[in-house]
């Protein structure tokens, strides 16, 4: 008896390529790879294949050690070489961290010559994500509640925000994003660099 299989989503073999691309134009094995990011060799050997589906903790984490933000990963794993002036909503790539109850929208992906980008997050109620460094040291964000309430810890300081409230701040080391609940939230996260 033959057990089914499901395909890997088309994201996350793309993802997985992109992955393996980055660790090859370096050099570096899997041993590097997982000293540099923290990550264990088979969770990293996992993601390259898309047996796994990323959870936004391993994006980040290996964006760190990139040189990338997040945006800028998922952005070069679009068909489209050069993202165009007007991004139609159906047009704005969507990442979702299943485990995590994280959905990321790119509404304004990233684009040469721009240092800023604009993402919607939404993150179920009950999700807890932690990030244990920036993906740029110094990375500005711009973090707008449009409906709930999220929890964001930075430096060591939490910050509760509510709908219509901003929190501005750069990142240079831990940060958590937490929806306690009881009702999901949405915010945008606009993304500067350095």
């Amino acid at each position: 008896m033959r057990r089914y299989e499901p395909e890997p989503d088309p994201v996350d073999t793309r993802l997985g390529v992109r992955l393996a691309e980055l660790r090859a134009e370096r050099g570096w094995s899997l041993g590097e790879l997982a000293e540099r990011s923290g990550v264990s060799k088979s969770t990293l050997s996992r993601a390259e294949r898309a047996e796994i589906s990323p959870t936004a903790s391993l994006l980040n984490r290996l964006c760190g050690v990139y040189g990338r933000t997040m945006s800028q990963l998922l952005s070069e794993i679009e068909a489209e070489a050069e993202p165009a002036p007007l991004v139609r909503s159906a047009g704005q790539p969507v990442w979702e961290d299943r485990a995590a109850g994280f959905v990321r929208r790119s509404v304004s992906p990233p684009h040469p010559g721009l240092r800023g980008e604009l993402v919607e997050g939404r993150l179920a109620a009950g999700a807890d994500l932690a990030y244990d460094r920036p993906p740029v040291p110094g990375l500005e964000q711009h973090i707008w509640v449009l409906e709930g309430a999220l929890d964001v810890t930075a430096q060591d300081v939490e910050h509760h925000l509510d709908t219509g409230d901003c929190l501005r701040l750069r990142v240079w080391g831990p940060t958590r994003f937490r929806c306690a609940g009881p009702d999901a939230v949405r915010y945008v996260l606009a993304v500067v660099l350095p």
